[in-house]
């Protein structure tokens, strides 16, 4: 049902939501840093927070109203499929997969576009089918444009991303309102194809992880190494910390990948359990925001694109940090904001732009009258 959107709503800008998302941005930034130790990615990660709000700026400021829009939705996904298909065929593997199209010093993932348009499509399509989301074709269908996004994502290989993607299916399908029949038949058919996986779809350093995860000590040196030195560089951060630029485990290098997959456990070998309580409030803040604007949209398209950018955001903490903490199997996925990496920085802050947009031009919409929300 329609609400009058509140005053910051009219505003080009909501800071809300823009200044959580630049403290973890710059939180990020300053975890990354190696202070004069060594190479650093904080300095081209800073030129990344520097374009991605200029990104923000311009999608709060633009009538994004256009995103509803069956053509662009379509036109978004397609070319997300299409870059996703050319990555198997011309792109060149880095660190075991085909997932990045590398231009210079520039590296796009065309998965952090994908993840945008399926947030999209979704919307699209639930925007006035959540009523009749008891049919179950409904959820063979969106679970189709889901389906053939993950499967290219698998190919490549990147299994972090193809459990965000599912994650975020998953997560627009309950906020629709799917029956708990239909989700148990879920539940059954993820269990056939995780069993199907596990025993031809895995790679070998896959399965390797999944094992190291159930039982972590049975191979620190190999497939459990990054794993173990997670959580070393958690528990070492004990209350408070050993100091930013005092973190040995990823200063030092024994913590692999600590400016992109495992820099919340170097965040928190600096920062301790205070500054993790912290860093977790914040991100609890940007989802209470965002959980608020979607209540107050005025299209269901905008209430359930607002929830999918919610979802998303919520699956990459959850997987990131269970990682971090030993409590998932390591995939190789980035946390909202922090992990060092331009294109996935800037979805995020186009993501909170479009949000912003949407909900500054909700004054002028009405549910009853969006007739533009039907799928095709």
């Amino acid at each position: 049902m329609p609400s009058v959107p509140s005053t910051r709503q009219n505003l080009f800008f909501d800071w809300t939501l823009l200044l959580p998302a630049l403290t973890l941005a710059l939180l990020g930034i300053l975890t990354m840093s190696t202070f004069g130790q060594g190479a650093s990615l904080a300095p081209r990660q800073a030129l990344w927070l520097l374009v991605s709000l200029g990104v923000y700026f311009a999608c709060a400021t633009l009538d994004m109203r256009f995103i509803r829009r069956t053509t662009v939705v379509m036109t978004l996904y397609g070319v997300s499929f299409v870059l996703l298909a050319l990555l198997l065929i011309v792109a060149h593997p880095v660190m075991g997969a085909r997932a990045w199209f590398s231009f210079g010093p520039i590296s796009f993932q065309p998965a952090d576009l994908a993840k945008l348009a399926l947030i999209a499509l979704l919307a699209k399509y639930l925007s006035r089918r959540h009523v009749e989301i008891g049919d179950f074709r409904h959820i063979i269908v969106s679970g189709a444009y889901a389906l053939t996004l993950i499967l290219l994502i698998l190919v490549e290989p990147d299994m972090g991303n193809a459990i965000i993607f599912g994650t975020l299916w998953l997560g627009m399908m309950l906020v629709s309102g799917i029956s708990k029949k239909h989700l148990a038949v879920l539940g059954l058919i993820g269990l056939v194809v995780a069993s199907a996986l596990w025993f031809g779809g895995l790679k070998p350093y896959q399965r390797e992880r999944i094992i190291s995860f159930v039982n972590p000590a049975s191979d620190i040196h190999g497939s459990g190494y990054n794993a173990y030195q997670a959580k070393i560089a958690v528990g070492s951060g004990e209350l408070f910390g050993k100091g930013i630029g005092y973190g040995t485990q990823s200063k030092l290098r024994f913590l692999p990948e600590y400016q992109t997959d495992f820099i919340f456990a170097a965040f928190a070998e600096e920062w301790g359990f205070v500054g993790v309580v912290l860093l977790l409030a914040l991100y609890l803040l940007l989802f209470v925001r965002l959980a608020q604007v979607a209540r107050e949209s005025a299209t269901n398209f905008d209430a359930f694109f607002t929830l999918g950018v919610l979802i998303l955001f919520a699956a990459h903490v959850a997987i990131h940090t269970g990682i971090s903490l030993g409590l998932l199997p390591v995939t190789g996925t980035t946390i909202p904001f922090m992990s060092s990496g331009g294109s996935h920085l800037v979805l995020e802050f186009a993501a909170l732009g479009i949000v912003t947009s949407l909900a500054r031009h909700a004054r002028g919409a009405s549910r009853d009258l969006a007739a533009n929300e039907y799928l095709g």
